[in-house]
């Protein structure tokens, strides 16, 4: 019979993702109102009790803080169930019991005749072969028993599933049922037969099929309530053999229970062998503790599918745990979830088996579960694997996810109780690289090729589940050190009507494969193997097949090598598909067609005419930066020494969206002003390519030689700027162009704008004098705008290149995020040195996962965080360099709340600024940011979807096209002024010549073109200073087309009139009031005169205006 406490509680699907305070039972229906409740000055101060002692004690020595022990509990109430759902599933397990009591009998027919069942119900099994020997008729249940989570208290929500073991009479079973699927079969006969019962009956809501953990060889029958009741729980009826019908002996691993002759293609390697298990008893903290960690394996969708780590299998490893001592019965329920992923993370049952059996001597031995199956974990009987149908790669995730677990659980720094009971992990957050075998009928041919007729016939002919352990075990050959884990997704549950006959076993979603990446190693093009004389040398040829060729390496060494394909990066990152469709192909005779390759859809978004990661742009630049720097630094003749140069441009640290290209001039396209030695564009020609400046801070050292006021130091500064040029260009031969504020070099295709900076210029802009001559220092903006500039953005590009020499996709997963920003018009409010921070923590604090090992998963993760993160009761901390201590976290913390209401609405902390959020003080405002918040999820929510789903076409550009029908006017622009047109997300057919010819670039002299020449950025900077007060302006700065404006509603309310105030407005005479409002018209008109050229089109969207 189904074991108490057995994986029925298969049914508990999902953990809830927030928990809701529940109303109280009594409340339903019905207006409560609740009042205080009153204390007495002797109950108000009345000393704690022993228990409360105890439990002050506990939530001391075991939890970081007391508001963890408070989560946990509060979790625990929600999944548990109320006592009204108790109430309604008590009252359907007595209708239903009471139902198939009365069964009625049938006369006896051979088990191939289905004559005597009705048309309308199907049998629930794959009749292959059709036919076997033996005889079945209907009778009543010899008994009818309630078990798995349900009676014990470990059942929780939100899907409620409750189990029914009906035992099939012994008269309709014959001891030899144990041979050719006579036993399954007959069992789902007598499963047919309850439902052909149960249909007349209108206590009865709906009837399904379905399969036990996916395997089908165990169907069983689903049965919910009728009405309204419907969907809030689900009775699972299992049919069972009587109690010691069959013989233990006869399943034993190493014998079978096919007959060859008989089966010519399938069988089941054991028959499955019913045992009972006596009712453990579960005190309140043990089923707790079942309940939390079944919460856990649903958040890492482990518990649902075929081989699957199950409710009962949960319940088991804790009962075995109990009775081994490793945890005890006065163990809370944290104690228990934590004793329990510690053992998972330190014992693996693929080598090291466990057995709960009760007199193992007469038993099989562990070893002989092993020769048999991948992970072991045997029952009470001593008989059955339990993890029969667990691949050694979900253990292996299992171990990983644990260890994961463990280490963050102890991090002060982390909020562990969200990362391991409330943060869902679904495969393409969690993986690096992703892939589905799409055609699931082609894994029969991989039998075949892989010579599994045995297997297959152990499976009963389910060549999905028989095929994927070898598949499994190939993969991991080839990707070798290039993966840390390998993990697969679980096949689901098929549901079935009645009416229906059995799905085929292709009739399922595709088998889906997930990659963590090493990525030190995943990129390399060489596999290089043993030497040409060693014994391994022909089973690296039998591996990789015709790829594998000897070779001659740098020491001599002439070895089997494999060489990939990977010139560029981009290239690179494929090399694990390359490797997993030639084995595929080559082994499994999975031809590449059937193989859906998700994981680097987004790596060559960047460059729409060439697929580009720009990692190769950016590298050329920082080379060229820092060549640029040793030469500054080398410079002799300055009136001061040099005592820093530092960059402060997002393309120096990897996280330009698109890099600056060093670009050769065609000089036919413009007029040369001789006296500047620039390039002026020629009239009537297309804005020229926008040539991005570089920023770099060079700060001079500290001397009494500089003054003390702020326009001396401008007049100094502006002279350094002349004088750096001038050595520039008598040294190198670098064309410059000196300005008060910096100086731009032109060098190697590029442009670098040095600025020089004085340490005390932002004290000395702080200092003013009263009009009583008294001497006063007040912070203003023009000295933070300085200490940004020159202090903060310096420092915070150095630090994140550090981060991308340790995680070499940060860069790429910052462009994907600043791209999928500009996208969606949210450039401006969320700058990139905020994005930048945001992706930052994705790597620095990745809690529950790993640190992204491709930049898809970076992108997906950045927007989890934005939808997901409390922005409103908590700071966002990002520990760079990990220079944060626990107490820091804290004070971060405490001063937060202390401060909320004037702090922004973004609040970003960063070791350097623990109190203020200066990346965020100015943007995004509250509506911004509840837009963004509500976009994230959107995009995260069909990215997901589009990536799993085989069916729908890849096309990520969906999440980085804006709605537009939020917007009150809409400005075309002339493509042909936008220079940044070629970097749109759906660029025109249309080119433009923009003035860059192809070819190699001089490394120094030339004309100067022109720079930082962007018509759209002046366009849009000129609207908001001139209709700010009125509209917001939003445009995409990656080659938009349309600028979008929203109309501010309070600018529309109607103000007394003003002549001091009458700014694009118009005079409106109420009787005696008069009133000015805006003046539309005028307004409209004003966005094409001033966008004279640029402007295409106005586009009033009337129907949106409310005011």
């Amino acid at each position: 019979m189904i074991p108490p406490g057995s994986s029925h509680e298969k049914g508990e699907d999902e953990a809830p993702v927030k928990a809701k305070r529940s109303k109280p039972e009594e409340a339903e229906g019905e207006g409560v109102v609740y009042h205080p409740v009153k204390l007495s000055r002797s109950d108000l101060y009345r000393p704690p009790s022993a228990d409360e002692l105890n439990q002050l004690k506990e939530a001391e020595s075991l939890f970081h803080c007391s508001l963890l022990k408070m989560q946990m509990e509060e979790l625990l109430k929600e999944v548990a169930l109320s006592e009204r759902r108790k109430g309604q599933v008590d009252s359907f397990i007595q209708t239903v019991t009471r139902l198939l009591q009365t069964v009625p009998d049938s006369p006896e027919v051979e088990v191939s005749d289905l004559s005597w069942l009705s048309s309308a119900v199907k049998v629930p099994f794959l009749l292959v072969p059709k036919t076997t020997k033996g005889k079945f008729h209907m009778a009543p249940p010899a008994s009818i028993d309630l078990v798995g989570s349900y009676p014990l208290g470990t059942c929780i929500k939100p899907r409620i599933t409750v189990d029914l073991a009906v035992t099939i009479p012994a008269d309709v079973l014959h001891p030899k049922d144990v041979l050719n699927q006579r036993y399954p079969r007959k069992r789902a006969l007598y499963l047919a037969g309850l439902a052909q019962h149960l249909a007349s009956s209108s206590d009865i809501g709906t009837m399904r099929y379905s399969c036990l953990h996916g395997n089908r060889l165990r169907p069983v029958l689903l049965l919910t309530p009728p009405c309204k009741d419907s969907s809030s729980f689900t009775l699972r009826v299992h049919a069972c053999p009587p109690p010691g019908f069959f013989k233990p002996s006869r399943f034993h691993p190493q014998r079978n229970n096919i007959r060859t002759d008989w089966y010519t293609g399938s069988q089941t390697p054991l028959s499955e062998l019913s045992y009972h298990i006596q009712s453990l008893f579960l005190n309140d903290s043990f089923a707790d503790g079942v309940a939390l960690l079944k919460v856990w394996l649903r958040q890492r969708e482990l518990d649902q599918g075929t081989g699957g780590f199950n409710g009962f299998l949960a319940s088991m490893l804790l009962t075995y745990l109990l009775i081994t001592h490793r945890i005890s019965n006065t163990m809370t329920a944290y104690q228990l979830l934590r004793n329990s992923l510690n053992f998972l993370a330190s014992t693996d049952l693929t080598v090291n088996g466990i057995s709960l059996a009760r007199d193992p001597d007469s038993t099989p031995s562990l070893a002989d579960f092993h020769n048999a199956f991948q992970v072991v974990f045997v029952d009470p009987s001593g008989h059955l694997n339990m993890c029969a149908d667990m691949t050694a790669c979900t253990y292996k995730q299992l171990q990983a996810e644990a260890s994961l677990s463990m280490q963050f659980w102890d991090d002060p720094t982390v909020d562990g109780f969200h990362g391991l009971l409330m943060t869902p992990k679904p495969m393409i957050r969690t993986s690096d690289h992703v892939f589905q075998l799409c055609e699931l009928v082609k894994l029969q041919s991989s039998c075949k090729k892989l010579n599994l007729l045995s297997e297959l016939m152990d499976h009963s002919g389910n060549y999905v589940h028989t095929a994927l352990p070898f598949i499994l075990s190939l993969l991991q050959r080839g990707l070798g050190e290039r993966i840390h884990l390998l993990t697969h997704s679980l096949s689901p549950e098929p549901e079935w009507s009645v009416e229906s006959d059995a799905p085929k076993h292709k009739a399922q979603p595709p088998l889906s494969f997930g990659l963590l990446l090493n990525p030190e190693l995943a990129t390399s093009v060489l596999e290089r193997g043993p030497s040409a004389d060693s014994p391994k040398a022909a089973e690296f040829r039998q591996l990789w097949g015709s790829r594998s060729e000897l070779r001659r390496f740098q020491d001599s060494a002439i070895t089997e090598a494999v060489l990939w394909e990977g010139k560029s990066m981009c290239q690179k990152q494929l090399v694990p598909k390359q490797i997993i469709t030639h084995l595929l192909q080559l082994h499994a005779d999975i031809p590449e067609s059937s193989v859906r390759y998700v994981g680097h859809v987004f790596d060559m978004y960047h460059a729409p005419q060439e697929p580009s990661t720009g990692e190769e742009e950016s590298l050329l630049v920082v080379q060229s930066y820092d060549d640029l720097s040793r030469k500054l630094w080398r410079l002799e003749d300055l009136p001061l020494s040099i005592t820093a140069v530092q960059g402060a441009h997002p393309a120096l640290r990897y996280t330009q969206v698109f890099p600056p290209r060093p670009l050769k001039m065609d000089y036919s396209f413009f007029d040369r002003d001789k006296p500047s030695r620039s390039l002026v564009p020629k009239e009537g020609k297309p804005c020229p390519a926008y040539i991005t400046p570089i920023t770099v801070i060079c700060h001079m050292e500290g001397s009494g030689k500089w003054p003390h006021d702020r326009l001396a130091i401008r007049h100094i500064r502006a002279a350094f700027h002349i004088r750096l040029g001038e050595l520039l260009k008598k040294h190198h031969n670098y064309t410059c162009r000196p300005g008060p504020t910096h100086l731009d070099v032109w060098k190697d295709g590029l442009v670098f704008r040095i600025q020089v900076a004085y340490h005390r210029e932002p004290q000395v802009l702080r200092e003013s004098v009263t009009a009583e001559g008294l001497q006063v220092v007040r912070d203003n903006e023009e000295a933070q705008a300085l200490e940004m500039a020159t202090i903060h953005k310096p420092l915070l590009t150095s630090t994140l290149h550090g981060l991308q020499q340790q995680h070499p996709c940060f860069g790429a997963a910052c462009r994907l995020a600043k791209r999928w920003l500009g996208a969606q018009l949210f450039s401006d409010d969320i700058t990139e040195d905020t994005a930048d921070l945001l992706v930052a923590s994705v790597f620095l604090q990745p809690a529950p996962f790993t640190p992204p090992g491709s930049p898809q998963v970076g992108f997906l993760r950045f927007l989890h965080l934005l939808s997901s993160f409390d922005w409103r009761n908590n700071p966002l901390v990002v520990n760079l360099n990990n220079q944060l201590t626990a107490a820091d976290y804290t004070e971060i913390k405490n001063d937060f709340m202390a401060s909320r209401e004037s702090l922004p609405v973004m609040f970003i902390a960063t070791p350097k600024e623990k109190k203020l959020s200066i990346w965020t003080k100015k943007a995004p405002s509250v509506q911004i940011l509840q837009r963004v918040v509500m976009l994230a999820a959107e995009s995260l929510k069909v990215l997901e979807q589009q990536l799993m789903d085989g069916g729908q076409i890849q096309d990520v550009r969906v999440v980085m096209r804006p709605p537009l029908d939020a917007y009150d006017v809409l400005i075309h622009l002339n493509v042909k002024q936008v220079p940044l047109l070629s970097q749109a997300v759906d660029p025109p057919t249309v080119t433009f010549g923009r003035g860059v010819m192809a070819g190699s670039v001089t490394q120094a002299g030339g004309a100067l073109p022109v720079i930082d020449y962007n018509p759209v950025a002046l366009y849009l900077a000129e609207l908001r200073e001139s209709f700010g007060d009125l509209a917001l302006f939003f445009c995409d700065p990656y080659g938009g087309t349309v600028i979008a404006v929203l109309w501010k509603p309070k600018a529309f309310i109607p103000t007394p009139f003003k002549t001091s105030q009458m700014t694009a407005r118009s005079v409106e005479v109420t009787g005696e009031q008069v009133n000015a409002i805006p003046n539309v018209e005028a307004i409209l008109e004003d966005f094409r005169i001033m966008g004279q050229g640029l402007v295409k089109s106005v586009e009033a969207r009337t129907e949106k205006w409310s005011f």
